[in-house]
């Protein structure tokens, strides 16, 4: 197998179209056409390098430096396998607030280890939010990044930190159910005590709308 069949299929494997890839690695697609084309002759390392952070792959696995695959100087970087994320604004950990909208033109990546995502790190439908607030601040503070993971509000357990609206507003707390009086409480974890429980009736949950578990988070220390 050549290099440019063994970089489609390895594009393919990995869930990715050329465009995705383009748009995730920042390597044009013309360019990408053009490495599977040629079989990567005169590619460039920092693009084979872009494309293989992507991918989550050994740049090693796809330049043959002896045969000169790469016109570049001789290389020994071995990248660790990646995830790039969207990251779609910011998320209030205050009081309920409106998110502004993110469309497809003006989405940010974010580029994580996979091996920081443990069970989830092959997941195609993760996302990542910058916090803005203080009412989560004992476990995760102002300015901090999470990762979520889509979920129905039939598949959350106890004690899960939760993104949701509720009348067309959002927030992110922690989550837990008391079904003997029939209530949803997202609770804050604040330093604050101005923050309370936000409680919802069952039977007002028409207004309610969970969003995302978050399942990991980086804080920034001073």
């Amino acid at each position: 197998m050549d290099r440019g069949e063994r970089l489609k299929n390895i594009i393919e494997e990995k869930g990715y179209s050329v465009m995705s890839l383009s748009r995730e690695s920042g390597v044009p697609y013309t360019t990408i056409r053009s490495m599977i084309e040629r079989n990567l002759t005169n590619a460039s390392i920092d693009n084979v390098i872009k494309i293989c952070r992507v991918l989550g792959i050994d740049v090693e696995s796809l330049i043959d430096q002896r045969n000169g695959v790469v016109a570049e100087k001789k290389t020994s970087y071995i990248t660790k396998p990646t995830i790039s994320l969207p990251l779609y604004g910011d998320i209030a950990a205050g009081a309920l607030s409106t998110v502004e909208p993110v469309t497809k033109d003006n989405v940010e990546y974010i580029t994580l280890p996979k091996n920081m995502l443990g069970k989830y790190a092959n997941r195609r439908d993760l996302f990542a939010l910058k916090v803005n607030g203080e009412s989560m601040n004992k476990i995760i503070p102002n300015g901090s990044y999470v990762v979520c993971k889509p979920i129905e509000i039939e598949e959350l357990k106890e004690d899960d930190i939760v993104i949701f609206s509720h009348d067309s507003e959002y927030s992110m707390k922690r989550f837990r159910r008391d079904e003997e009086n029939q209530l949803l409480i997202f609770s804050p974890e604040s330093t604050d005590r101005k923050y309370h429980d936000i409680v919802i009736p069952y039977d007002t949950m028409n207004d309610l709308k969970i969003y995302a578990k978050v399942i990991w988070y980086a804080i920034t220390l001073d």
